[in-house]
């Protein structure tokens, strides 16, 4: 059975969380609200994050478009969704919110500009 602790990032309070794996489930402990467990629960079975980095973005400029994913991808694919956007390039104009990427990596998460760009 294993244990972990993880800082809540849902509210400013940032109770210290304890997850134990027993023979009866998860047993969630330290935190102060419900949102928190279901934080630490979800940190312990499959952590998610936003997905912000740059594209290659040619007539602008600039060389970089920034992009952000739609929804928070698992964190286990984090690397494999950064090597599928090294590989894209836009070309100018974009708006802010254009699709870049459908469905990065099969995730069901779009990535799109972060800004627009003339």
């Amino acid at each position: 059975m294993s244990k972990a602790e993880y800082t809540c990032i849902v509210c400013p309070v940032s109770c210290r969380i304890t997850v134990e794996e027993t023979a009866d489930g998860l047993k969630v402990s330290g935190n102060v609200c419900k949102r928190g467990e279901r934080h630490a629960i979800a940190e312990h079975t499959e952590p998610v994050r936003m997905l912000t980095t740059t594209v290659v973005l040619h007539g602008a400029n600039i060389n970089r478009l920034p992009v952000i994913s739609t929804a928070e991808v698992p964190k286990r694919l984090l690397n494999q969704c950064i090597g599928e956007l090294y590989t894209v390039e836009v070309s100018a104009p974009v708006k802010c919110g254009d699709v870049i990427v459908k469905n990065i990596c099969g995730t069901g998460v779009d990535v799109v500009a972060a800004r627009s760009i003339g």
